[in-house]
């Protein structure tokens, strides 16, 4: 039974009561008998015809890791609409929340690291999506993983956050960053430790995908009890991130050929999922079955050519890695789908839209950077997202999307405005279909390499940011503090090796220079205009081009890719 069918029976049959009949939390304590009390938020005007909004955010999901969830692809991929062109404005955890949160580029909400003076205590969280969707009438909940630094740095205004409840959440269960004399926290699988409404509760030997699960199912199954008002859920899973504990199988720290020791990250996963892809997966994610990911990287940025090859060993780690991320989201795939049947139990699913997407990519052997993201090049800022719903057709779209956009959009079902957003709504390429790619996409980060992070607070213009790019349908054009530059043709060239920085074409260098200065410091509706017309792409030319560099992906590393079909495979 739908909410609309709900809300004329309850005039009729009065309000449902919660019922452990009505939980779908498993082991889990049910949310309105045992959780801390909500928060106060928001009591705007209700309205049934207003879509349930669930969002599934996971962390540091590469686009073309969703292979690997294929019961999530059935569900919202296959039923519903997948982004070809999904990207990560800044690919790093903390910023890209926050600018899910603002609908605003980094550079806007200024949230740039992890770190102070950048990180969780630099978020102005007092106008948010879930402040303007509170008001609005909303219920709201984030379940998981905040910004890095909650729990541990102190708020915009000075407060201690591990208490902390922001503005317009009705439920507010989110991991706490481990901090000296406290067990847990966000990034152990095993041993989640949360501010669940304003009260300090950890879950020890419970795996933090299974229980984000149940609590997110207990938090709709009480808000499904207001048959009126609609609700926005941000669940946030971590992986997969890396996270404790330590396991046996995990790589630990190898040496470089030239000596310089790394510190391989893997998540942890649960023991009936070991081994379940290794069949599948017999290289590395980012390495080409045969030679060197980039054999020459004289033209590229500093930090690149220091980077010795990939040695045999590393090759092997590389493996190793790209299974442990592949069977933690193997069990958040299960959950995913568990979640989904429960929807549509309980008479929610026909009226929710359901998004799932992560909030940046990852590098796993590209370029020779081993691991990581925030640096700008394709698998860090690429990202899953799929959408199902209420009037959401299926298919794909190749038209750009980004971070900005599903916020501004989320707020538009919601029929309000986030002030001041960057991003824009995406329900009438939802609906009608691509039009093409006419807007640039700006990439910023703040750089922890040695030279860059000084460069990016010393030089002027740059305000704390060590690398900023605009990505365009075919081009891409990205400066460092330090004064180096990388400009890619992605039709040429579609896994960034040639550098044209230097190149003889200064008419076009000039031409991508000056949307470089045009975009990288907008706002607003200035972020939302249209390119130059030589430099935006038709429908059919943008599909060509992703369609091609898919091809180019899966051919040098022999992947899925993106819009592969079939049984996953990382097989020479």
């Amino acid at each position: 039974m739908s909410r609309r069918t709900r809300a004329a029976a309850a005039l009729l049959a009065g309000l449902c009561l919660v019922t452990a009949a009505c939980s779908g939390g498993g082991n889990g304590a049910d949310v309105a008998s045992s959780a801390p009390s909500p928060t106060a938020v928001g009591s705007g005007p209700a309205d049934p015809t207003r879509p349930n909004l669930l969002v599934i955010e996971t962390d540091d999901m590469r686009a073309d890791e969703l292979v690997w969830m294929p019961r999530t692809s059935r569900l919202l991929g296959a039923k519903g609409l997948q982004f070809l062109n999904s990207f990560s404005p800044n690919p790093l955890c903390c910023p890209a929340r926050a600018s899910f949160l603002t609908g605003k580029y980094s550079h806007n909400h200024r949230v740039l690291s992890h770190e102070p003076p950048y990180g969780f205590g630099a978020f102005d969280d007092s106008v948010t999506l879930a402040t303007r969707l509170a008001d609005a009438g909303y219920s709201t909940a984030l379940i998981g993983k905040y910004l890095n630094g909650y729990g541990v740095q102190p708020t915009l205004a000075g407060e201690d956050s591990s208490g902390y409840v922001p503005p317009g959440w009705t439920q507010w269960w989110a991991g706490l960053d481990n901090k000296r004399g406290r067990t847990g926290g966000t990034y152990d699988y095993f041993h989640l430790t949360a501010n669940v409404n304003g009260e300090q509760v950890s879950w020890p030997g419970r795996y933090s995908t299974d229980l984000t699960a149940e609590q997110t199912g207990e938090v709709v199954d009480a808000f499904a009890q207001d048959p009126d008002r609609p609700w926005f859920v941000w669940w946030n899973p971590v992986a997969p991130h890396h996270g404790a504990p330590i396991e046996d199988d995990d790589p630990g720290t190898v040496k470089r050929s030239d000596g310089f020791g790394v510190d391989w990250a893997t998540p942890a996963r649960p023991d009936e999922v070991r081994g379940r892809f290794d069949d599948e997966i017999v290289k590395g994610a980012g390495v080409p079955v045969t030679g060197s990911p980039e054999a020459d990287v004289s033209d590229k940025p500093r930090y690149l050519r220091l980077l010795p090859e990939l040695s045999d060993t590393e090759r092997d780690v590389l493996r190793t890695v790209t299974r442990q991320r592949a069977e933690a989201l193997s069990v958040l795939d299960d959950r995913i789908a568990e979640t989904f049947a429960h929807l549509k139990k309980i008479g929610e699913a026909d009226d929710t839209v359901v998004v799932f997407t992560s909030d940046n990519g990852y590098y796993l052997g590209e370029h020779r950077k081993r691991q990581g993201k925030i640096n700008l090049h394709e698998p860090s800022i690429r990202v899953p997202l799929l959408i199902r719903g209420p009037g959401v057709p299926q298919g794909t779209r190749f038209d750009p999307v980004t971070t900005l956009d599903l916020s501004a959009t989320l707020a538009a079902y919601a029929g309000v405005e986030l002030p001041g957003a960057d991003g824009t709504d995406l329900r009438p390429l939802i609906a009608q279909g691509d039009r093409g790619w006419s807007r640039a996409v700006v990439i910023e980060g703040r750089m922890p390499e040695a030279g860059y992070e000084s460069a990016a607070d010393s030089e002027p213009g740059w305000d704390g940011l060590g690398t900023v790019g605009v990505r365009l349908g075919r081009w891409k054009v990205v400066r460092y503090a330090t004064g180096e530059r990388e400009v890619y043709d992605l039709d040429r060239d579609p896994l960034e090796l040639e550098n044209l920085a230097a190149g003889p074409d200064t008419a076009l260098l000039a031409r991508l220079d000056h949307v470089w200065d045009e975009y990288v410091d907008c706002a607003g509706a200035g972020c939302r205009r249209e390119l130059p017309e030589q430099l935006r792409l038709d429908p059919a030319e943008n599909e060509r081009i992703t369609r091609q560099q898919d091809l180019a992906e899966r051919e040098a590393f022999g992947g899925p890719g993106r819009l592969a079909s079939g049984p996953p495979t990382l097989a020479p």
